[in-house]
């Protein structure tokens, strides 16, 4: 079985003018850009095949982010499915010239790993480590069950990980 540090990815990018907004802020469009560049090697180190990115959720913008900031982005699988894995993302900025760095944004984004004929492929396992790791693990069935609600393709019957926490049987 292999670890969530195993796929750990970190990225950084620096702001520039093309870059950003009328307000001096970098573009929602770009970070979600580069936030897919460095989830899909993180999915790519743990399968060791292509994947495709089946769905962004949860992403929290929690301060922005300036012209001329280093961004830098850390993205790891923390579970897998059957053929598709989570991966947590989490991006900071660092203020130039007073390197002050802030954390703001997180996110987690879906991949489906491929064979070479373009079909999904079955993921190896992946055991959480720290602390952190089994607190994502853990709630990433979650995450997966209201998902997969959302897009149509389980019934809400059938989610029992989201039902136990709100149904006491």
């Amino acid at each position: 079985m292999k670890t969530p540090a195993e796929s750990l990815t970190v990225m950084t990018e620096l702001v520039h003018p093309n870059d950003t907004n009328i307000l001096g802020n970098l573009h929602g469009g770009r970070l979600l850009y580069w936030m897919d560049i460095c989830s899909a090697i993180a999915a790519t180190k743990h399968t060791h095949a292509s994947v495709v990115t089946a769905s962004v959720d949860n992403v929290s913008f929690q301060n922005p982010i300036r012209l001329s900031d280093l961004v830098t982005i850390h993205s790891k699988v923390v579970r897998t499915f059957k053929t598709s894995m989570e991966v947590y993302i989490e991006v900071f900025a660092e203020s130039m010239p007073d390197l002050v760095k802030i954390k703001t944004h997180e996110a987690f984004y879906t991949f489906v790993a491929l064979d070479r004929n373009r079909k999904p492929k079955e993921v190896e396992p992946i055991t959480a480590q720290t602390e952190s790791e089994k607190i994502l693990f853990e709630g990433a069935l979650r995450r997966r069950q209201l998902r997969l609600i959302l897009s149509g393709r389980m019934k809400v019957d059938d989610a029992t990980e989201l039902k136990a926490l709100f149904v006491k049987e």
